[in-house]
């Protein structure tokens, strides 16, 4: 296994488990521009309108009140608050039209065995939705997003998804693409997955040793 903070991965080949969890923004599905697009639209008329697409970025896969009391530090919680509802109400409504399922992972997800479930940052409900509207809900046993209880790093979303599918630790691989998806794996004691080709920075998820790395969700099928 690489050594963090050098830039290298030994590209191990994934066995095969039998629970698999996926993050959905940056693994999924590019959510990018639909996830900044709506933030621009908040911060429009705001002292913090000039935060570009770039900064923005860096926050998707953290929990929304991360981004807003970084930029508004003086903001009351209750300022926090009418922010993050009103996220709540414009994402929605731009229907996901900038949001694409990336390269492989329905073929991925359509070939590859074991049980499926979803550990996002998302709530459930829009989980679903997005699921769905992008014809991959068939291909998962269940839907997990983050509900009522504090968000990756911590492992709440992973334990929740573990035990709606019954599942032991031992038998799952997290995939995902952010330092915060590799901290949340190591700490529920599952495998982890990095691809490369999500949000994340590879170097700070190399603090974590993934166990495996993916450039394409179609190598978990071998």
């Amino acid at each position: 296994m690489s050594t963090p903070g050098r830039g290298l991965v030994n590209r191990l080949p994934v066995p095969a488990f039998s629970v698999y969890l996926f993050d959905v923004d940056g693994t999924l599905v590019d959510s990018a521009h639909d996830i900044c697009g709506t933030i621009q639209t908040v911060l429009a008329g705001t002292d913090g309108a000039d935060r570009t697409y770039e900064f923005l970025r860096g926050y998707i896969g953290r929990p929304l009140i991360d981004l807003f009391q970084d930029v508004f530090p003086r903001h009351t919680p209750e300022k926090i608050e009418q922010l993050i509802e009103e996220y709540r109400r414009v994402y929605p409504a731009r229907d996901h039209s900038s949001t694409l399922v990336f390269p492989g992972v329905l073929e991925a997800l359509q070939s590859l065995g074991g049980r499926k479930a979803t550990a996002t940052t998302k709530g459930t409900r829009t989980t679903r939705m997005i699921l769905e509207k992008f014809g991959l809900l068939p291909y998962f046993d269940h839907v997990q997003g983050t509900d009522g209880f504090p968000a990756k790093p911590n492992p709440d979303v992973i334990y929740a998804a573990l035990t709606a599918l019954a599942a032991k630790p031992e038998d799952c691989l997290f995939v995902g693409d952010s330092a915060a998806d590799m901290e949340a794996a190591r700490r529920a004691g599952v495998r982890s997955c990095a691809v490369t080709y999500g949000y994340g920075l590879r170097e700070e998820m190399l603090l974590w040793q993934p166990d495996f790395w993916v450039s394409d969700l179609r190598e978990l099928a071998g």
